[in-house]
């Protein structure tokens, strides 16, 4: 359980996430995330980093029970953690000094969509799906990544329903490289790093540095500039309302991995 990184093939290193159940990730699961995915682009020996998971999905987002717990407490901490968590993670990804290419299967919701939505390349497994339930967890936030994924109506429409795209409509969308059976997913992934690996080290970096450099949206200012709401979400009361009713059988968090 956590995070934990492999060296499958040269040039390689591989990034994944196991927080049983659903890989809902604790405050302390996006550091560790943010801190591993940064640690390998940092090694001079690797030359692509593969975001992979564990267990029945690739990313659920927040633990929601997490910030629960701290509301009923009268605190704050968590939701801040867990923006802040978030934030570090996906810009772990983005500024990851070599390529990054995501392995998703099953779920990819909410932060998933900001680990996924950050990443250089998308490889997935054919029972894949991603969206941003946000509205239906009291959050707001990651419209900016998943803006990265399908077109602006689209992502709008999206993220006004909660429902979900999968990968073969994203693939159709050009946001996913390849979609493959389940059972293929990793080894899929990694000959894609591989791939990529076997490029020059030192141009590679510059090559990450300079596609960065050219994006047309700020990633991390503008998922910042989106958490403000969340926040505003929050001192409002309209947040603690709505995640109330999360897991119930009525409630509009009732739709949960």
């Amino acid at each position: 359980m956590g995070v934990s990184t492999s060296r499958p093939e040269p040039g390689v290193a591989v990034v994944t996430v196991d927080f049983p159940p659903v890989n809902a990730l604790p405050v302390h699961g996006w550091y560790e995330l943010a801190d591993a995915v940064r640690a390998a682009g940092r090694d001079p020996g690797i030359h692509c980093v593969v975001l992979a998971a564990e267990g029945r999905g690739f990313n659920a987002g927040v633990d929601i029970k997490e910030l629960q717990r701290d509301t009923a407490e009268g605190g704050h901490g968590a939701l801040i953690g867990a923006n802040r968590g978030c934030a570090e993670a996906f810009s772990a990804v983005y500024e990851c000094e070599v390529p990054v290419v995501a392995a998703v299967h099953g779920f990819c919701l909410g932060g998933g969509i900001g680990l996924a939505g950050n990443a250089d390349a998308i490889v997935a497994s054919d029972d894949a799906s991603f969206g941003l339930p946000e509205l239906d967890r009291g959050a707001l936030g990651a419209a900016t990544h998943l803006a990265r994924l399908v077109p602006q109506h689209l992502m709008r429409t999206l993220y006004y329903t909660s429902r979900t795209v999968t990968a073969a409509e994203l693939r159709a969308h050009g946001s996913v490289w390849q979609v493959v059976p389940g059972a293929r997913l990793r080894d899929t992934a990694v000959e894609l790093a591989c791939e990529i690996a076997r490029k020059d080290g030192g141009l590679l970096r510059l090559a990450k540095a300079a596609i960065n450099g050219i994006d047309p949206v700020d990633v991390r200012r503008s998922y910042r500039f989106e958490q403000g709401f969340t926040f505003e979400a929050n001192l409002g009361g309209v947040a603690d309302r709505i995640r109330d009713t999360f897991g119930t059988e009525t409630g509009q968090g009732a739709g949960k991995p």
